[in-house]
């Protein structure tokens, strides 16, 4: 499927839904994360969409699937920074199960969207 804008992207729709739902439970954080956990969390939160949004500005296939491949990078790194927050008990088992549910809908979308572009720069 052709799209517009990365506007119109559903994964790009997860993606950005997500960062605004991290942004919400990191607010609750203590101050003293301001320039810890809730930066990096925030940070690797948006670039996911962010990433999305560059790959698919980029012309050429090989290029949109490395901003992609970076894209599903920067969610990792966010599940990680979440899974961390539970065990120093920031968050809650609840708070994280609604983001990982976020976070695996935004994998499968990043994955056939890989997919799909991998098939065409396959000779």
């Amino acid at each position: 499927m052709a799209f517009n804008s990365f506007e119109d992207m559903p994964v790009w729709q997860d993606a950005l839904r997500l960062a605004e739902e991290v942004f919400v439970l990191t607010q609750r954080l203590p101050k003293k994360e301001d320039y810890g956990l809730t930066s990096q969390l925030r940070r690797s939160a948006l670039s996911v969409s962010g990433n999305i949004a560059e790959g698919f500005g980029r012309k050429h296939t090989k290029d949109k699937l490395q901003f992609y491949y970076a894209a599903r990078g920067s969610l990792t790194e966010t599940k990680s920074h979440l899974i961390y927050g539970i065990r120093v008990g920031y968050f809650s088992n609840a708070s994280y199960e609604k983001l990982n549910g976020a976070i695996d809908n935004t994998w499968r979308g990043l994955n056939a969207l890989i997919r799909t572009l991998s098939e065409r720069t396959k000779p």
